[in-house]
């Protein structure tokens, strides 16, 4: 393990969290307008290939929450003007995502009461539904971990939020890094098999426990900050 911590060092002095046109990420777009809403659109969007996803994206009038009339890949046309006006009406009334997030976390520090919390608010704030618009939002999550999804897409938003290096954005206050459950995809489940961080092989919030957990052991105040080490290896095929 301590070989591994030490290979994983040295990929973030490499500059592994260099994201330009060419290694694109759709924290791109979250980092250009800096406001939690509009991060929270671009991880939700954030699945499939990385350029289609920064493409869609830019189609969107994301300063007034309009959709233009854009359907992206599982998603309808109504299912995108449905969820940009459901975060309108938030927004409108001011409504903090950081604040609401706290009202489910703080009790038991638990980062998925926190999210369990904001997805209850999309649902109640607008009644819309179809099995697009459920996908991009996810359910509500149960109480149980094993066979449940990741929530990659909502972990890497909370990341967004609540990390504050080079690579995140910090806009939240009152959640602890250490709490943080690592955004789990393919490409990290992947290559955390391979490299002995995770034995177990079912891809599910369980598994994204236990590594987040691992990865404490690297760094307990920060077991984050190797996510996009680990994704990078994934994704751009390194040699590790």
């Amino acid at each position: 393990m301590e070989k591994i911590k030490k290979s994983l060092d040295k990929l973030l002095q490499e500059n592994i969290y260099e994201i330009t046109h060419t290694k694109p990420d759709p924290i791109m777009i979250a980092k250009k307008y800096n406001d939690e809403y509009i991060a929270l659109i671009s991880a939700l969007f954030a699945y499939g290939n990385v350029k289609a996803i920064i493409k869609f994206l830019n189609s969107l009038d994301l300063e007034n929450l309009n959709s233009n009339k854009s359907y992206y890949r599982f998603q309808t046309k109504k299912d995108v003007e449905e969820f940009l006006k459901t975060l309108k009406i938030l927004k409108d009334k001011d409504i903090s995502l950081n604040k609401v997030f706290l009202q489910g976390y703080e009790e038991r520090k638990n980062v998925i009461d926190g999210i369990r919390r904001l997805i209850k608010l999309l649902y109640i704030t607008n009644p819309y539904t179809s099995k697009g618009y459920q996908f991009l939002i996810g359910k509500i999550p149960p109480k149980k971990t094993k066979g449940v999804s990741p929530y990659k897409r909502w972990n890497m938003f909370i990341r967004w939020m609540v990390r504050d290096d080079n690579l995140d954005l910090g806009l939240w206050e009152g959640v602890s890094k250490s709490d943080l459950i690592i955004p789990l995809d393919t490409h990290t489940h992947k290559t955390s098999l391979k490299l002995g961080l995770l034995q177990r092989k079912s891809y599910d919030l369980e598994s994204a426990i236990n590594l987040t957990n691992t990865l404490k052991k690297f760094d307990p105040l920060d077991p984050l900050k190797y996510d996009f080490a680990l994704y990078r290896i994934g994704q751009l095929k390194i040699d590790f």
